[in-house]
């Protein structure tokens, strides 16, 4: 539970000091990855929010060690409220009710998967098959990539109206779904003993491909989106479409089971059927103009 609370602050913290790094640097594309990149890496306060998500995926690994996979991404969830709070104070981005409300249900969500938690009762697996997973992931990313390129050609017609970035969000969460699949079948390949032989099983797994596939275009793709859209409504949708998804399917492919008393299993669907609820009801296009202000443009040579 303390490695998962962290984790949530420091990708909260993360994502809203990316977003504010993005404001104040040219507009990047995902067609220009090397500039993007140049452009980031520039930057002293993105770098330090990069470094805050880096720490938080190392506590993630340690979550996924002693918590099972559903279990764990109901609490992940609950770093959206902290990031709502963050954005407001450090981005001036401000929610609507509608969206308040959403908040409220994701509190709701995260009580019931607690308390469906019972130490030494749940079920936490450690591999899985490899052709599962990717049967799981191919797929997944193929959709994420088809999804965000049709996002982008619709933000190139001029007489659209402000998205808030639900598209965006959908297609990152897929990716990061699959990272999170990948950093499950990691953690279980960790040990003390016998260091040697565990990286070679790592390396033979498909666990640190898909990390590198999603972690270069992952980076790319919300990097571009968090410049275009809020913050406090596009890292909602997509960690809550990696949530369901790593709930989901995540618990399918690794075979752990869901509680057996009916209670404690009503709770855990009831939190993860709310979480599918928060997106559902997410606006598509904003009423107003967004608060953050404009990218910079370059300079003419």
């Amino acid at each position: 539970m303390a490695a998962a609370l962290l984790a949530n602050t420091l990708y909260s913290l993360g994502f809203v000091l990316e977003k504010r790094a993005l404001t104040s640097l040219p507009e990047v594309s995902i067609r220009q990855p090397a500039r993007l990149l140049r452009l980031v890496l520039g930057s002293p306060l993105w770098i330090g929010g990069s470094l805050a998500l880096a720490a938080g995926f190392a506590a993630q690994l340690v979550v996924y060690r002693t918590l099972p996979i559903a279990a764990a991404q109901g609490i992940f969830v609950s770093g959206l409220v902290l990031l709502v709070l963050l954005s407001a104070r450090l981005l001036g981005e401000e929610t609507s009710g509608r969206e308040r409300y959403a908040l409220g249900a994701i509190l709701l969500a995260l009580l019931m998967v607690v308390l469906s938690l019972r130490e030494g009762s749940d079920t936490v697996s450690q591999d899985a098959p490899y052709q599962l997973i990717l049967l799981v992931c191919v797929p997944s990313l193929a959709a994420g990539l088809w999804l965000y390129g049709s996002a982008e050609r619709r933000t190139r017609n001029r007489h659209r109206r402000p998205t808030t970035g639900i598209e965006y969000g959908v297609a990152v969460g897929l990716l990061y779904g699959v990272s999170s699949l990948a950093i499950k079948g990691v953690s279980s390949h960790l040990t003390t003993h016998g260091i040697g032989g565990a990286v070679l099983d790592l390396l033979s797994s498909p666990y640190p491909y898909l990390l590198l596939f999603t972690g270069v275009f992952g980076l790319v793709m919300s990097q571009a989106a968090l410049q275009r859209c809020r913050a406090s409504l596009i890292v909602p949708v997509c960690t809550t479409v990696t949530s369901v998804f790593t709930a989901v399917l995540g618990t399918l492919s690794f075979g752990e089971a869901l509680p057996d008393e009916p209670l404690r299993l009503a709770l855990r669907v009831a939190g993860t059927a709310l979480a599918v609820a928060v997106l559902l009801t997410m606006p598509k296009h904003d009423a107003s103009p967004q608060p953050s202000p404009p990218a910079k443009e370059l300079a003419s040579p």
